[in-house]
C-alpha cells in the first residue's frame, strides 16, 4: 500500500487489475500527470491499452472533499447522452489497496489547451473550440437526471443558498489568514441571494477549457473531464464559472483573458458566449447576472484555499503550485465584490 501522492504502487494496482479489466496480461507502466491538483492521476500504459487513474489524495480530507465515487457515477450515467466522457471501468473504494479510493477510466487521445487563448491555433480554431464547448455545456444542462439515473445525485432546495453555506463552511475550515475580502464576499452574498427560480439541472462545478479533451484534427470535444465538484443544482453556476475565467489576467497562472483583444482572436465576448447559450437552450435573458458571476468568484477563492491548506500541511499533489494558486484567493474574492456590484 502507497500513501504518496506522486507514486502508485504497481504491484497492488497490476493485483487489482488482474481479472478485473479486460484484456490486462499484468504488465502496467505508471506515469503521473501534472494536472490534477485535488485528485492525483496518473496514465497507465498496459498491452490492452492506456487508461486514467485517479485517487482521492491521503491524508485528513474536507468532509465530501475528492469524492472519486461521484465522479465515476456521473461520468457513467452520462456515457449514452450527448456529454461526451470517457468510458468509466472500475471502482475501488478500497483504501487498503493503494491508500485511498480510486477509479479507472479510459485514456482519451486529443488536444487539451491549458488555457482559453489557445495560442498555437487559428482565430477561426478558436472560435470553433469555444463555440463547441458552449454546445456541451447547454448539452449538459439539458441532460435528464431521471432518465440517466442521477435525480438523487444532489439534494433540492435553492443551490446558490445551499452552495454559499457549503463552502463558506469549507473556507472557514481551510482558513489559515484573514482576508478581509472574502469575509465581506461572504456577507454580501447571503444577504443579495435571489430567490429561487425552480431550475435544477446537472452542474459540472468546474467547466473550463483545461477539463476538456478535443479531437486532434477537429473543433469537436471528445470528453469533459474532472468531475468532483458536479452535483444537481442550478445550470447558470456553470455558466458564470466560464465567465469568471475569461476574467483573469492571461498566461499559465491566471488562464484568462482580461485585456485582450479577442475579436482579433477569434474568441466570443462574455455577452456573445451567453447569448450562445441562451439560444441552443431556448432561454430568455439572463437577469441578475452579477450575483452568479460573484458566486463564481467566491467558490474558487474557497477551492483555492483549500488547495493553499493543503499545501501547509504537506498533502497537496504539487505543493509548489498549490501554493502559488493560494496567492489568488484575494484577488478572487475582490473580483467577487466587483462583479457583485455590477448589473449584469
Amino acid at each position: 500500500m502507497s500513501s504518496d501522492t506522486q507514486t502508485l504502487d504497481i504491484d497492488a494496482i497490476r493485483t487489482f487489475l488482474d481479472g478485473r479489466l479486460p484484456g490486462f496480461d499484468g504488465a502496467v507502466e505508471v506515469q503521473k500527470f501534472a494536472t490534477g491538483q485535488s485528485n492525483p492521476t496518473f496514465l497507465l500504459k498496459t498491452p490492452a491499452g492506456q487508461y486514467v487513474l485517479r485517487r482521492k489524495p491521503p491524508g485528513v480530507l474536507l468532509k465530501s472533499a475528492h469524492a472519486v465515487d461521484r465522479e465515476f457515477r456521473v461520468q457513467k450515467a452520462l456515457a449514452d447522452t450527448e456529454v461526451p466522457v470517457a468510458r468509466m471501468h472500475l471502482l475501488c473504494e478500497d483504501d487498503s489497496v493503494i491508500g485511498s479510493a480510486f477509479y479507472i477510466m479510459d485514456h482519451v487521445a486529443g488536444r487539451n489547451f491549458t488555457d482559453p487563448v489557445m495560442g498555437d491555433t487559428d482565430p477561426a480554431t478558436r472560435g470553433a473550440v469555444i463555440d463547441d464547448m458552449n454546445r456541451v455545456l447547454a448539452a449538459l444542462h439539458d441532460v435528464d437526471v431521471d432518465a440517466v439515473g442521477l435525480s438523487d445525485y444532489g439534494p433540492p432546495g435553492n443551490y446558490f443558498e445551499r452552495q454559499l453555506g457549503r463552502w463558506t463552511k469549507q473556507y472557514k475550515a481551510s482558513e489559515t489568514r484573514t482576508i478581509p475580502e472574502m469575509d465581506q464576499l461572504m456577507k454580501s452574498l447571503e444577504e443579495q441571494m435571489p430567490a429561487d427560480d425552480g431550475q435544477r439541472g446537472l452542474v459540472h462545478g468546474d467547466y473550463r477549457i483545461d477539463n476538456m479533451i478535443f479531437s486532434a484534427d477537429e473543433p469537436r470535444c471528445l470528453a469533459v473531464l474532472d468531475w468532483e465538484l458536479s452535483t444537481i443544482g442550478h445550470p447558470y453556476a456553470d455558466l458564470a464559472g466560464v465567465i469568471m475565467q475569461w476574467q483573469m489576467p492571461p498566461g499559465q497562472e491566471g488562464r484568462g483573458l482580461a485585456g485582450l483583444d479577442r475579436k482579433a482572436l477569434g474568441l466570443p465576448s462574455d455577452q456573445e458566449f451567453i447569448e450562445a447559450y441562451c439560444r441552443r437552450r431556448g432561454l430568455p435573458e439572463i437577469d441578475n447576472f452579477g450575483f452568479y458571476l460573484s458566486f463564481s468568484f467566491f467558490r474558487m477563492a474557497g477551492i483555492l484555499q483549500g488547495v493553499l491548506k493543503r499545501a501547509l500541511d504537506g498533502n497537496a499533489s504539487n505543493p509548489e503550485r498549490a501554493r502559488k494558486l493560494g496567492d489568488f484567493v484575494p484577488i478572487f474574492a475582490q473580483s467577487g465584490l466587483n462583479a457583485l456590484s455590477s448589473t449584469k
